[in-house]
Order: structure tokens, then C-alpha cells, then sequence
């Protein structure tokens, strides 16, 4: 039975988006879902990897746009962190992975009853074109996102 989950939150003063979701499936099937390219890209972008674990580059693609992407660490089945260029005030994402204006999400997994706990804080919005439009924004975003994670996980696939 699935729970109602609130919607994400902006902390304006760490520059972060946070959400925590539960979702009623066993931690390996969320874990497969956040970290296995072919999972991910049936409820988020079409993710793409040059390998796996920490340090495999690649990218998220949406509609008309190709975000660069890196695999920052992972502590399997605990939680993974990934990099991203995805700066929607900017427009136009870099053409390859950028550090200096790269925000970080990372996925938090704990085994809860009646299934898995998942928190999602993305960081680094300071170094972005325009932090509070992207923080509006990713908010929505992770909201819109994880809420169709929530139903695939749940229906087993």
C-alpha cells in the first residue's frame, strides 16, 4: 500500500533540495532503480554510463537535453551520489562534464517497515547560473521524478 509522500523542500540557506519518500518495495528493487542505468531511465532520464561505480562519466538525456553525468560514490546498498550539469536557468547544458558548476544528488536508502525509506538532497546550487530558479525548479523536479519512481517500484517492475 503506498504511502502519500510530501513533496521535495528547498533549503535556501544550504543552497539544497531535499525529499524523503517511502516507497513499498524491498530495498534491492529501489536500489536497482536509482543505480542501474536501464532502471533509471524508465522513470527519469535516459541515463547512459561508461562503466559502473564511482567515477563511470555519461550522461541524462531528456527531450532536446543531454546533461553530463558522473557516478561520484557509491556504498552499496546504502546510498549513491551522482554529479550532474543540469543548470535549467543556464539553458544549454556543457557539452562535457563540468566540476565547477556540477550539482551533487545523492540517494539515501534505509530498510523501513513496509519497505524502503529514500531520501534525495541535491547540493551545490551556489554554482549554478541562478540558484533560487534552479532550486525552484529541481524541487518540482524530484517531486514530479521520484513520484513515478514511487509507482514503478511499487507495481514490482
Amino acid at each position: 500500500m503506498s504511502i502519500a509522500n510530501e513533496s521535495a523542500v528547498i533549503d535556501d540557506e544550504s543552497f539544497a533540495v531535499r525529499r524523503t519518500i517511502h516507497i513499498a518495495a524491498p530495498v534491492p528493487r529501489v536500489w536497482a532503480a536509482v543505480t542501474e542505468p536501464e532502471h533509471i531511465s524508465e522513470w527519469f532520464g535516459r541515463v547512459e554510463l561508461d562503466g559502473a561505480g564511482r567515477g563511470a562519466e555519461g550522461s541524462m538525456t531528456f527531450p532536446g537535453r543531454r546533461l553530463p553525468l558522473r557516478v561520484d560514490a557509491i556504498d552499496e546498498p546504502r546510498s549513491v551520489t551522482y554529479l550532474w550539469n543540469n543548470d535549467d536557468a543556464l539553458g544549454e547544458p556543457p557539452a562535457e562534464f563540468d566540476d565547477a558548476t556540477a550539482t551533487s544528488f545523492t540517494f539515501t536508502l534505509e530498510s523501513v517497515p513496509g519497505g524502503t525509506r529514500l531520501t534525495v538532497v541535491e547540493t551545490g546550487f551556489e554554482r549554478t547560473s541562478d540558484a533560487a530558479a534552479n532550486m525552484a525548479s529541481h524541487s518540482e523536479g524530484w517531486t514530479f521524478e521520484l513520484d513515478k519512481l514511487v509507482a514503478l517500484a511499487e507495481a514490482g517492475a
